[in-house]
């Protein structure tokens, strides 16, 4: 309910601006608009990466250790887990936010981009943009690649524990558990990650505007089916 939830927001920053755009061809975008799609977008980006991340603790608890599964993720814990992912991105993003925009920008302000992201919105900018290339950086890698890691500690032990099964029926029973997760960690995060932690001289712009539509609209397009099929 909460991914579910999570993705019609997400979706609904970007894609009812781009397809405003492309019926009007009118895409000036104020910066005060600006700001607020990028804080958004970086928010519910952040809730997602951490939604995933207990998510695959959930099947980790339920395949390693299942008679501990109630007692471990009882109905407080899996709120406490859900408030916390929605509102441990908040302050910082909303910081980051703040930040970019206080800087200086040159004249020209056509954003090479279909939606306000940072590193097109950092190029209009005037002087040394480095420690705010750091500063996103660090973000990333904290709010995705930390995540990601997690999610990838759950999996070699829920591998581990699948590998153990004697029978190839149980085997295939527990990987069809988490297949449908597994699916979408991997659309998300790979095109994420690739967006913000890939070297700087790797980057261009048709790369980033693809990858970015990749993990904004495609992958919740994606998401539903995916869960759908599974269910």
């Amino acid at each position: 309910a909460n991914l579910s939830f999570l993705e019609i927001c997400y979706v609904s920053v970007t894609l009812p601006r781009i397809l405003l755009d492309l019926w009007t061809q009118d895409r000036s975008i104020s910066m005060l608009e600006c700001a607020t799609q990028m804080c958004f977008v970086f928010m519910l980006g952040t809730t997602e990466c951490f939604l995933l991340a207990v998510m695959a603790y959930d099947r980790y608890v339920a395949i390693c250790n299942p008679l501990h599964y109630p007692l471990i993720m009882n109905h407080k814990m899996c709120i406490q887990l859900a408030v916390g992912s929605w509102i441990i991105g908040i302050p910082v993003q909303i910081g980051q936010t703040c930040k970019i925009f206080s800087l200086h920008f040159c004249d020209c302000n056509q954003i090479n981009h279909f939606f306000c992201d940072i590193p097109p919105i950092l190029k209009l900018a005037c002087g040394d943009t480095s420690v705010h290339e750091v500063t996103l950086c660090v973000v990333a890698t904290l709010f995705v690649a930390f995540p990601f890691v997690l999610i990838l500690a759950s999996y070699s032990k829920i591998i581990f524990t699948i590998l153990r099964l004697p029978t190839a029926r149980g085997r295939a029973k527990v990987f069809s558990t988490c297949s449908s997760h597994l699916l979408v960690v991997l659309l998300f995060f790979v095109s994420g990650v690739i967006t913000y932690l890939r070297p700087k001289s790797s980057h261009s712009a048709g790369m980033d505007k693809l990858l970015s539509l990749f993990y904004t609209i495609v992958t919740p397009m994606f998401n539903p089916i995916i869960y759908t099929f599974r269910n």
